[in-house]
């Protein structure tokens, strides 16, 4: 290849495909020679795209490890086996572990969406050499090689057509139509987006129909395919809020704890004059009772049971955090085939001289009425479009109706059922459907029929079928004002024709034979239909305060006309029109910042495109998710703070660089995600509320006791025993806590706001200060009254869970009211943890062990019924207090 050809090779689609022969000094009759082709090969390189460079697997499972709540857990393991706590110590390190092989695993997994990739490619090629065609391994196919396609072929490259025979292309995992592309060899135009260049064939893409030749122009990394590589290991996977929210507060918590474990420890052997071990001692105890061991596991567990969930609910979570990151989430962009719409072509208006039809049903089951009552016309067309076709419309095993060929074909036929169309008699001659001219004919017995392009089909026709059943001379203005009313609804429009047949039936059917004589009878109005519960789905985001976008690569007219349909815009709106990919390749990056915001339906993008608009979108801090199914959508899927892909028509690509994985392809099915992400968000800072507290109560007694030089009420041992059974009991009631009844009636949260709000931290510091008093208070009036120091620890001990354990229902309805009846009835498992609490806690202090282990000693009942009244009184204060904390911020 000479250097001042590349650029007509870069543009191939809008060339000729002698130039671009030329160009690569090749021909559509010899194609290379096999020492050209190896001279090419080492030029340029194997077919094949690029092995991503990979760390080793020691240096990723290191990297598990660098995350500040792991810090903070081996802290804890440090204090506990300083205290020689060795079981306690043993369970966080196995914490520890196991984040860092689910870590391990799932980067793993990421890393598998690039070799899925790979696997689009296809195995082997036919190619001309010399003038012989053989069979090559695809590696080996070079810029300037010929090839040959016939129906089910995988391409092998980026190809130029030759030649192209009723050929259609499926190319929805590189531009997302929902159709197969008609191909030929002709140039498409300078400006044509991907989905639009029909003199092109992609590699990794499957030629439905028919047949093509083609010269090879790019190969590798070079393909359109390759480029969608080069973007996914350029796109960076971002932080989730959850992840971001965490990693702050506990970096806040880690050096706050050490901070003041060390000044309490100075503190206590300065200026009490305690000995050094047990001012050392004292330090550890208070750094014990402040770090919450047991939030990394609570965090994982309440993360797993709603993955749980929402898989039940058809949506599979592939990351933990990213259920959480949808109910965060403030933009959804979204595909619209098979997503938002059936993937189903449904034949939904029909029009003939003076009249138009609705037609019911949706899909290609052959049921549906039809209004007003079809007349003579109408079954005509029916007639014309039902023999003017290829595909069978067949029910399956399950009872749900298919086709069996092409989905437009399929609707055409489907329509023609419903109408209980005759379309008996035997086909004598078809000319199959050509994109060169755009339409179908078949002969029977008493006609020749044709289907195809309005405007093809009424260049072909003089006369038009009349309201009375016979012919009279065509109304063109009108044919074309009602095409113009059909495509501006976004439907794809379809007309039909014929005429008589004559004395003799020809055996073949050629272009010519078609002639410019037949009789106009009518228009079809095709479109792929909404789901309905996408529409209330749509709705419901909107009230949530979720902005939905649509980005398709279906042309701008249709995706507007969806759109609108959905719900997506207002149909008064200006924002309404769509924004094509030539207006976001024309914009700057700030310009697009503005058209992302301003507008909200996408059409004819690539994953450049998508790309761009997500960035566009978190630019102004949006918290985005993205839904895709094919390769084009997996950059971008990557990039979006959550990305869900379509489970059914997605491909392995898209699976594994998604999050979220859609077991039905319904955008419903993303809102009731939403849904279950915002319920684990309120029930995750539901359980930091109360964690907080009980490390907040445990280490102000500590914080007190050591800094009036006081009797300690609990010994660090005590201590550890709260942490634990309440960890493993209590805090774990959350995630079993069913969404609040505005759940999807708030807006959602600001990605900058802190997982905590000032009011939540006032209510943490009361409700400590409260609990702390009580414990405290209970151990030295308990000491006052003559009773021994093991028996007041374990009274201020059982005053300490049983305060936890009414605070467990403070939480439960975090900032509104606990005092009604469905906060202690809504949540089966509360009780159960509580139960299970109060009879280790039994265990505690009346297992003559337990006293030998922990230094405590039996209670009679009335200071049992001291620890509960104290409880009792926490919960209503904390009660009292609600309404004073969140009457200046209110709920969200």
């Amino acid at each position: 290849m000479r250097g001042d050809d590349v650029a007509v090779v870069a543009q191939a689609y809008s060339q000729s495909a002698t130039e671009v022969l030329a160009a690569l000094q090749t021909s559509a009759e010899e194609g290379l020679s096999p020492d050209a082709a190896a001279t090419r090969l080492t030029e340029h390189g194997p077919n094949a795209l690029p092995e991503a460079s990979k760390d080793p697997a020691w240096l990723r499972f290191v990297r598990q490890f660098q995350d500040v709540m792991i810090y903070v857990l081996l802290a804890s393991a440090v204090l506990t086996a300083v205290l020689g706590e060795w079981v306690d110590t043993t369970v966080i390190v196995a914490v520890v572990l196991i984040n860092a092989i689910i870590g391990f695993v799932q980067e793993g997994k990421s890393e598998a969406a690039l070799e899925g990739i790979k696997n689009m490619l296809s195995p082997q090629a036919s190619v001309l050499r010399a003038g012989s065609w053989r069979e090559v391994d695809a590696t080996e196919v070079v810029p300037g090689d010929v090839v040959r396609l016939q129906a089910g072929d995988k391409v092998p490259a980026d190809l130029r057509l030759i030649t192209a025979t009723n050929a259609t292309a499926e190319e929805s995992a590189l531009t997302g139509e929902s159709v197969p592309a008609d191909k030929s060899a002709s140039p498409a135009g300078p400006d044509a987006p991907l989905a639009e260049r029909h003199s092109m064939a992609y590699s990794g893409t499957l030629l439905a129909a028919g047949s093509a030749t083609g010269v090879v122009v790019s190969t590798g990394q070079g393909t359109e395919i390759g480029r969608i590589n080069t973007l996914m290991g350029e796109v960076e996977s971002l932080q989730t809020p959850l992840t971001r929210q965490i990693d702050a507060f506990t970096k806040k918590l880690a050096i706050g704890v050490m901070v003041a474990a060390v000044a309490l420890g100075l503190l206590d052997f300065v200026v009490h004059s305690s000995p050094l071990v047990d001012a050392v001692l004292g330090a550890v105890g208070f750094a014990v009772a402040a770090i919450p061991e047991g939030l990394p596991a609570l965090i994982t567990i309440t993360l797993a049971l709603g993955v749980q969930t929402l898989a039940g609910k058809n949506a599979i979570a592939r990351k933990l955090p990213a259920v959480q990151t949808l109910g965060s989430v403030t933009t959804i962009c979204t595909d619209k085939t098979g997503t938002l719409t059936k993937n189903e072509m449904t034949v939904t208006r029909a029009v003939t001289i003076g009249q138009r039809f609705d037609v019911e049903g949706t899909g290609y089951e052959p049921r549906g009425a039809v209004t007003p009552a079809p007349t003579a016309q109408l079954d005509s067309l029916a007639r014309i479009v039902g023999v003017t076709n290829e595909t069978d419309v067949v029910q399956g095993e399950d009872g749900r109706w298919g086709i069996v060929g092409e989905p437009t074909e399929g609707a055409l036929k489907s329509f023609a059922l419903k109408l209980g169309a005759d379309m008996s008699g035997a086909r004598h001659a078809t000319l199959p459907f050509s994109s060169e001219y755009k339409f179908m004919a078949t002969t029977t017995d008493d006609a020749l029929y044709v289907k195809g392009a309005p405007d093809v089909v009424l260049g072909r026709s003089t006369q038009q079928l009349g309201a009375d059943g016979t012919p009279e001379p065509l109304d063109r203005a009108f044919w074309d004002h009602e095409i113009a009313e059909l495509s501006d609804a976004g439907l794809r429009v379809l007309s039909a024709a014929y005429r008589p047949a004559a004395a003799s039936t020809p055996s073949t059917l050629t272009e010519d034979a078609v002639g410019d004589d037949l009789i106009f009878v009518g228009l079809l109005g095709i479109v792929d239909p909404p789901r309905p519960e996408a529409i209330e789905a749509i709705a419901d985001c909107h009230r949530a305060g979720i902005v939905v976008k649509m980005i398709t690569g279906d042309a701008p007219g249709t995706a507007a006309a969806i759109a609108k349909q959905m719900g997506i815009t207002d149909l008064t709106a200006e924002a309404s029109a769509a924004v094509t990919g030539r207006d976001i390749e024309a914009a700057s990056d700030d310009e697009l910042v503005q058209l992302a915001h301003d507008h909200n339906v996408f059409a004819r993008t690539s994953p450049e495109h998508k790309l761009r608009l997500v960035r566009a979108l978190q630019s102004q801090g949006q918290i985005v998710s993205m839904t895709g199914d094919g390769v084009n959508d997996a950059p971008a899927l990557r990039r979006a703070d959550v990305g869900v892909a379509m489970g059914i028509k997605g491909t392995e690509v898209t699976k594994e660089s998604a999050e979220i994985v859609l077991a039905d392809d319904n955008f419903a099915t993303i809102s009731r995600a939403v849904h279950e992400g915002r319920r684990i968000w309120d029930n995750l800072r539901k359980a930091l509320v109360f964690l907080l507290v009980t490390n907040g109560a445990q280490s102000l007694v500590m914080l007190l006791a050591i800094l009036f030089g006081w009797l300690l009420p609990l010994s660090p041992l005590q201590i550890l025993w709260v942490n634990t059974v309440t960890a493993i009991t209590l805090a774990f009631a959350y995630a079993f806590e069913p969404a609040e009844a505005d759940t999807m009636a708030r807006p959602p949260l600001p990605s900058h706001e802190p997982i905590m709000r000032a009011p939540h931290i006032a209510q943490v510091a009361l409700a400590s200060a409260l609990i702390t008093a009580a414990t405290m208070g209970s151990f030295y009036w308990l000491i006052s009254q003559g009773v021994s120091e093991p028996g007041a620890r374990t009274a201020a001990t059982t005053v300490l869970v049983m305060a936890q354990s009414f605070y467990l229902f403070n939480v439960k309805a975090l900032e509104t009211s606990s005092l009604k009846p469905h906060v202690f009835t809504n949540n089966k498992v509360a009780w159960l943890v509580v139960g299970l609490l109060l009879l280790l806690q039994a265990g505690f202090i009346w297992l003559p062990f337990m006293h030998t282990l922990f230094g405590t000693a039996a209670l009679p009942a009335r200071a049992i019924g001291l620890a509960v009244a104290l409880g009792l009184v926490v919960f209503l204060l904390i009660e009292a207090a609600k309404p004073l904390l969140y009457r200046a911020t209110p709920r969200r």
